[in-house]
């Protein structure tokens, strides 16, 4: 076994064994258990009552969203009013200008839906004021959103549910006090202490070994860099995201990183099995996303180790695999590990270029987003999961002739209707999204957004469309989507693809609380059982190949046998 391997089997194995005691915390929290954060509450206390909010007051899942939809579009306002004049305000010690309007919009849209899709170079695009007062503020309150919406559904799956599930503003600053901002912290300081910048000094010149006079950017990265893992956001305090040096300077600083951005969605997967009192469907729900990441980090790996057979035939040595738009300080392993951790869970964040990936690697990565529901983004996860069991104890029940049930409540036309639509919704985003820019692009080539023609460039398209309605924010970044058409047309499927698949799950569980429990008798179909979750990881998948298989066709397949055709 390789040295890059075994850092691959460290890495997750570390995670997996945070994760655990990080979910029995996380429920502790969110039961009115005490934990060893409670010093927070009079913090707490003195914003609710300077904010004017009861957090004792009960909220039904209708009051959960209208709080919920109208935070978020007060958030929107105020960040994209903040871009629009962040070049005449201070802290802009390299004199970055203002954003253009259509660029503000789909900036503030991107990170209040936690996608952090960046159509502009982190140090050039943005003055440390709204580095930190916009895009970290929002990286912590869309993280703390897709967690506070995730307990409102945990609520609802309770055995006493009622009509009250719960304050979202209470179960939302807890999020950040309780959770989000110590881990940040201490993360934080990881980093710092290992080369990343924290300083508020502008460039520095340095001249390099050639005796080149170059400019460096920096700033008080370390904080941003910390939470956009932390909360799977994934915006990049430079251009390149944890592919620089200062963001991410060594392996050790890299496996930090990769571990912060799995951390929270599994330990999620593990707080609903203690909060729910029902560790036995956790362990199923862990083991169903655990065989789904492998089925696409398994291809990568391979692909991105074994290198380039087109580049092997001009006989260049491909022993360090591809390593194309990779560093050399990571690795093609660690970045393969990378590209399917970042696009499964929905951070985005890239520590090598995704653009110089292997076919098969862009197969992966596409179909990380396409599912996604293989642990997922900060609550979000588990919601769009929640979706899949809906779906697939519904057909299950229809299979063997038993009335479908999901944790005491009948499962009926109505929660039927709206998972359906809710799970059709994102390849319906995806691939009318794609099919409106192939048609445009192909209707006037002359507007440049493509360097690279055939197959590639369609698979740039569809993983700019896959990316923006999955959350994500990575990019193939072949594609120049900085210009009106990109940055309107990926904002409103930002929005549909963030807000439905969110309305959705709480709606579902919200009307399923007010039905009847009806107690596991011999009839009732188990969902905590190997088989159910192999239905449910059936279902995902199927879904997946029958919607997008003809796209992912067009673009990376084809491109994969093009490899091999001398």
């Amino acid at each position: 076994m390789n040295t890059e391997l075994i850092g691959v089997i460290a890495t997750f194995t570390i995670t997996v064994a945070l994760a655990i005691p990080l979910g029995k915390y996380i429920s502790k929290v969110f039961s009115g258990e005490k934990s060893w954060l409670d010093f927070m509450a009079p913090i707490e206390k003195l914003i609710f009552r300077l904010s004017g909010i009861d957090p004792t007051k009960q909220m039904t899942w209708k009051q959960h969203l209208i709080a919920l939809l109208s935070i978020n579009m007060l958030w929107f306002v105020y960040a994209f009013v903040m871009l629009l004049i962040q070049g005449s305000l201070f802290l802009n010690p390299d004199g970055n200008p203002s954003m253009a309007p259509d660029l503000s919009f789909n900036t503030a849209i991107s990170f209040m839906v936690n996608c952090n899709l960046q159509h502009y170079s982190g140090e050039t695009g943005l003055t440390y004021l709204t580095q930190l007062g916009v895009i970290t503020f929002l990286q912590f309150v869309s993280a703390a959103t897709g967690i506070a919406a995730l307990i409102v559904v945990f609520n609802a799956m309770k055995e006493k549910a009622s009509k009250g599930l719960g304050n979202f503003f209470d179960i939302f600053l807890k999020s950040l006090t309780r959770i989000l901002l110590p881990i940040s912290f201490v993360i934080a300081l990881l980093l710092v202490f290992s080369g990343t910048p924290a300083s508020f000094d502008g460039k520095d010149t340095i001249t390099t070994l050639q005796g080149d006079t170059v400019q460096v950017s920096r700033g008080p990265a370390a904080g941003m860099i910390a939470i956009k893992h932390l909360g799977t956001n994934g915006g990049g305090w430079f251009g390149v995201n944890s592919a620089h040096p200062l963001e991410n300077p060594n392996y050790f600083t890299n496996m930090v990183e990769m571990i912060a951005q799995v951390l929270i969605p599994i330990a999620l997967i593990f707080a609903m099995g203690f909060y729910l009192k029902r560790k036995k469907m956790a362990y199923v729900i862990f083991g169903v996303m655990t065989i789904g990441m492998l089925s696409f980090l398994i291809p990568t790996y391979l692909a991105e180790t074994n290198g380039n057979p087109a580049i092997a035939q001009l006989g260049i040595d491909q022993s360090a695999g591809s390593m194309e738009g990779k560093e050399v300080r990571f690795g093609s392993g660690a970045s393969a590990y990378w590209s399917i951790v970042t696009t499964i869970i929905s951070t985005g964040s890239v520590n090598s270029m995704h653009d110089s990936s292997m076919p098969v690697s862009n197969t992966m990565q596409l179909l990380g987003m396409m599912t996604n529901a293989f642990y997922g983004g900060c609550g979000v996860g588990i919601l769009n999961y929640y979706i899949f069991i809906i779906i697939a104890v519904f057909i299950s029940g229809l299979m063997v002739g038993r009335t479908p049930e999901f944790l005491g409540r009948k499962i009926e036309a109505r929660e039927m209707k709206i998972a359906t639509l809710i799970a059709l919704l994102h390849p319906f985003l995806i691939l009318v999204s794609t099919a409106v820019s192939a048609y445009v692009f192909t209707k006037d080539p002359s507007v440049g957004w493509l360097n690279n023609p055939g197959y590639h460039g369609f698979s740039e398209m569809l993983y700019e469309n896959t990316s923006s309605a999955a959350n994500n924010g990575s990019g193939m970044e072949g594609l120049g989507d900085n210009n009106w058409f990109w940055n309107i047309t990926t904002g409103f499927v930002l929005i549909l693809g963030r807000f439905l698949p969110i309305i959705g799950p709480i709606a579902i569980a919200g009307i399923l609380a007010k039905k009847k429990f009806i107690p596991e008798a011999a009839g009732t179909l188990r969902t905590d059982t190997g088989t159910f979750g192999l239905m449910t990881y059936a279902v995902i998948m199927i879904i997946a190949a029958l919607a997008f298989f003809p796209a992912l066709v067009l673009g990376p397949l084809s491109e994969y046998f093009t490899l091999y055709q001398h």
